[in-house]
């Protein structure tokens, strides 16, 4: 990570290298499991680790974990806010394209179930959202994630049930 041009001590730099190295992972396993979008991951890691820096000095070294979860949390809300005014937008684009409703249409539709889909996976606590992740993303099976996650199978068979149980909800089919 680049840090912007400008005026700052050794001191500043080498606080910030240190919590970002102690940190980093942390924040972007947060942020995959808040989206399940790697890049879009990385981009809220970078977002949130310059915001950190545009605050150096302010920052209180004990409560530093906290304010790193509490940016990526904000990033991540800010972010689904704003695809929701995209998905609005669209569906109004959408309900006044009267000509030519093919491969365009058909790919709109597909990002906007994508987006509907990482929407109702951000709503979801974090043990099912976990799971199913790991599962449907990672291609891990039950007894593989049980073990990961120090769980018995049966807490994952549940914690996917309940998962596909809330998407089902939104989307009405199968996934």
């Amino acid at each position: 990570m680049t840090l912007p041009s400008g005026n700052y001590t050794k001191e500043e730099l080498s606080w910030f290298r240190s919590i970002f190295d102690q940190y980093y992972e942390s924040i972007r396993h947060f942020a995959y499991y808040k989206t399940g979008d790697v890049d879009l991951s990385d981009d809220i890691v970078q977002e949130t680790f310059l915001k950190l820096w545009d605050m150096r000095g302010k920052v209180n070294n004990d409560t530093v974990k906290s304010l790193l979860y509490t940016i990526a949390g904000n990033i991540i809300k800010n972010h689904y806010k704003h695809l929701k005014v995209v998905y609005s937008f669209q569906v109004a684009v959408k309900g006044d394209m009267t000509s030519n409703p093919n491969s365009a249409d058909e790919r709109i539709r597909m990002d906007q179930l994508n987006k509907q889909l990482q929407e109702v996976l951000a709503s979801l606590p974090d043990g099912q959202r976990e799971v199913f992740l790991m599962n449907r993303i990672d291609g891990l099976t039950y007894e593989e994630i049980a073990a990961r996650l120090g769980l018995s199978v049966k807490a994952i068979e549940k914690r996917m049930s309940e998962a596909l149980a809330a998407i089902r909800q939104k989307f009405g089919y199968k996934i």
